[in-house]
Parts: C-alpha cells; structure tokens; sequence
C-alpha cells in the first residue's frame, strides 16, 4: 500500500483519455445468465486445492487412527457423526463461497450512450473505473486478481479462491466457522487419544505402528492448532466488519472521517448477511443471504459534494452549466494498492 495525494488524482483526470466513456466498450463475450462463477487463478485453485487436501488429511486421521480402531463404540460413533457433519458443512461453505459471484459489477458499462441514459444533474457524478470499464456503484472496489468491481468487497481470499462480496460473505464466515470447530474438535480427540494410548498398548489403540501413529497424531494436532487460530481470528473480523457494516478494506475506514454515510444497525446488517431473521438457515450454507434488490439507475449515481471512493477511478460529471470541480482537500490523501 502507499499513498498518493488526492491532487495527483485530479492531474489524471484531466486527461482527455480519461474523459471519454466513449472508449469504453461493452465486453465482446458477456457471460450467459447462470453461469458458474470460477476465478481462474493459479495461485486460488492451488490454496483451495490445499485445502480439501487438508480437511481430507484430518478425516482420514479420525477415522482410521482414533476411531475405527477405537474399543469405545459410541464414543466413535458419536465423534465421527458430529466430525463428518461439521467436515462436510465446511466444505459446502468453502464451495459456495468459491463458487458464488460476490456480488460484481457489470463489466464494461460504462459507455456513454448508459452514462446519457443516467440524465446527471448538476453535483451529481459517477466514477468509473479505468480497468474493468465499469461503473462503480457506492461501496464498490477493484479486485486485481477477479478483474471486476466487487460491491461491498471486503479482500479477495486465497484459500477460496475468490472475493469476499456482498453475496457470499456469508458462506466464507461459515467455512471459518466450521473450519474452527472441527479444528478445535480434531485436538480435543487428539488429547483423549494420546491418554488412553499412554494408559494401554500402542499396538492395541491403533491399526498403524507406533511411530507412525505418533506421526499422524502429532501432523494432525499441528494443523488442528494453526487453522483453529487463523480461521477463529477471521471469524471474528469477519462479524465485527458485519456488525458495525464496514469491510476491512482500508479505504472506507479513511473514508469515515471524511464522509459521513448511513449505516445500518448492526442486527439488520446481520440479518441481511445470513438471510432473514435468526433460524437454523444462518448455519446452513445451501441458504443464501438476503439479496438486496436489482440497482436502479440511481444507485450508480453519487454527489459530488462527499468524499467517495476514487482508489482507481475517474469522475465523469454531467451538468447542465459549467462543470462542477472536484473539491480541492489537499490534505486528503487516498489508499491505493501497487
């Protein structure tokens, strides 16, 4: 991250390219209604690959090392019943999140026979951004590794291979979620296993040799204790930025001393994320969150008079006198990535 002052951003705006939306064209191949949403990056396809590897790693261990081989018959069959229920809802919650549009901008829309059809009025403004050709709606942000303009963005995770957006922050809280439990549920049988395999015969408390079952019992319990404390350290940013309804991207956290914008109460935004009123359905990741409606052509549409979001963008103004200039705030500075 570095900073750049605001003057910088009007010096590029007043270049002709920039001005134009006539140079922004419409994507050649819009993608059809109903296509599945997939990030082609090699680095996301590698996390998330990782991942399942890793979920599966845990299964294995739990199954054939501490319960299959288990004398305890409820005790395996309760601990593999509740594991596999919260293994399978982590990888659900993983899917949907991959899987899910996080909420993008229509790319390439930004051209001027649609900035015509907005009929701007004088102090009103639309920002555009340069590198999708995308008009940029309130609370929208730039993601360089989806190539489009997420609203809502809250960063681009990896290990999903994906945006976290406006449409499916949900299912990546409840893969933390889920990731957490079974973490903290695999080093809780970790613990019993190792007691009662100290108690009797190694031999006997595993269907491997001892030194191989050391090893699995102590790779598990490392990677149980790593992704309990990053996935419950995620989790818990996650339902902060929810509950106070601000992403964690740096520029609206700047943006908030310099431009004062209605929040949602924090119950309400809670409500909107996991889909309606408290039930059973938050937990659940085939359920999705409450969608807001279609955007109008006054959603694209902002006053000139606020602070918005320029990281990226050019303002284009349409007015029936002279053009309204940028507010000159030397001592704004924005948030921008290298």
């Amino acid at each position: 991250m570095m900073l750049i002052p605001a003057h910088h951003f009007r010096d590029i705006e007043r270049k002709p390219e920039y001005l134009q939306p006539e140079k922004c064209i419409p994507p050649p191949h819009p993608r059809p209604a109903g296509t599945m949403w997939f990030i082609r990056d090699g680095c996301g396809i590698a996390c998330a690959i990782v991942t399942w590897f890793l979920v599966l790693y845990a299964e294995f261990v739990v199954l054939f090392v501490m319960l299959i081989p288990s004398r305890d018959y409820v005790y395996s069959v309760i601990n593999g019943l509740v594991f596999n229920l919260l293994a399978f809802l982590a990888l659900a919650s993983h899917c949907r999140a991959m899987l899910t549009d996080p909420g993008a901008v229509p790319k390439g829309n930004a051209t001027k026979e649609f900035i015509e059809s907005l009929q701007l009025k004088p102090g009103q403004v639309v920002y555009k951004c340069p590198k999708c050709c995308s008009i940029k709606p309130d609370r929208a942000h730039h993601c360089s590794v989806c190539k489009r303009c997420i609203r809502k963005m809250d960063h681009h995770c990896p290990w999903v291979n994906n945006c976290v957006g406006e449409n499916n922050q949900k299912y990546f809280v409840l893969f933390t979620m889920y990731i957490a439990l079974i973490s903290l549920h695999a080093l809780i049988m970790v613990g019993f296993h190792f007691l009662h395999c100290f108690e009797e015969d190694w031999t006997k408390c595993s269907s491997f040799s001892p030194p191989t079952t050391v090893i699995l019992l102590i790779l598990l319990c490392f990677e149980g204790l790593l992704f309990l404390i990053f996935t419950s350290v995620m989790f818990g940013t996650q339902v902060h930025s929810i509950c106070t309804d601000e992403t964690r991207q740096g520029i609206e956290r700047l943006q908030r001393k310099k431009q004062r914008r209605e929040r949602r109460g924090s119950w309400k935004s809670v409500k909107e994320t996991f889909g309606g009123d408290f039930s059973l359905n938050w937990f659940n990741p085939f359920s999705g969150p409450c969608h807001p409606k279609p955007l109008s052509d006054r959603d694209w549409v902002r006053q000139v008079s606020s602070v918005s979001d320029t990281e990226n963008t050019e303002t284009t103004t349409t007015t029936t006198e002279e053009p309204s200039e940028e507010p000159k705030n030397e001592d704004f500075v924005e948030l921008v990535d290298e």
